[in-house]
């Protein structure tokens, strides 16, 4: 019998490496680093498998853990942009209420009298009538250049300074106040919730209720618009201060 023969099988042919892709210079799996993107799972039936016959409103039943993750999810992207703004909008405030603080610190002193002023103008009278008394004439007693006896009476012009500069730093620490309570709310509002889904539900339904019913969406929203009516009171006073100079 004939023996075969074996021919050795052909070596593979090596195929053209493809370029990877790039984005900016850097591959895809290097731009991929430490970012996850979101994944979103339609399959119920696959996931959450169903209930067995009676138990469709059991402590673990499928609704429960369906309205679970969908709540967690939904609540994760309302607080964290909520939480965005009101970080910036925290830091600006604060800085903010800073300056007008330095600025009226300065246009106060113009609501009482100057005493600095009042002792100068009263030292340039003494030194008249010494100089007249000094050369021999006569020295005629006048009024002087001012009475400390009288009641001071600022300008209207001070008055609305300090009343808009006032007004602007109030409102302003109003927002820091409040989106350092709103920051706190969210916090609690995400907090861990321990239990079955059936517990864990009804407590996150609970804080919502109370989410929407204390208007927490309006009162962040109306943030920004208070902060832009202290900016304006502030450049408002700005532009009265300015003016006689």
């Amino acid at each position: 019998m004939q023996a075969e023969s074996t021919q050795p099988s052909p070596a593979p042919v090596p195929q053209p490496s493809q370029p990877a892709q790039t984005f900016f210079g850097l591959t895809q799996d290097a731009t991929r680093q430490g970012y996850s993107r979101p994944v979103f799972h339609d399959d119920y039936v696959g996931r959450f498998p169903e209930d067995p016959y009676g138990e469709e409103t059991a402590p673990n039943a499928r609704v429960y853990r369906v309205y679970v993750e969908e709540a967690a999810a939904f609540d994760e992207n309302m607080v964290g942009q909520s939480r965005d703004g009101l970080d910036v909008m925290l830091v600006f405030a604060g800085l903010f209420s800073a300056v007008v603080t330095s600025f009226l610190v300065q246009v106060s002193q113009n609501l009482q009298a100057d005493f600095s002023q009042m002792s100068a103008l009263l030292l340039h009278d003494l030194l008249i009538v010494q100089l007249a008394m000094a050369d021999g004439g006569l020295v005629n007693v006048t009024t002087p250049s001012i009475n400390p006896a009288e009641k001071f009476e600022p300008d209207v012009i001070d008055i609305w300074i300090n009343g808009l500069w006032v007004v602007s730093l109030t409102t302003s620490l109003v927002v820091a106040l409040a989106a350092v309570l709103v920051k706190q709310w969210l916090h609690w509002y995400m907090t861990f919730r321990s239990g079955t889904p059936e517990l864990r539900s009804h407590i996150r339904q609970f804080r919502f209720m109370g989410f929407e019913k204390w208007r927490v969406r309006i009162i962040i929203g109306m943030l920004p618009i208070i902060m832009h009516i202290s900016l304006m009171l502030f450049f408002i006073g700005l532009a009265l201060f300015y003016v006689p100079l």
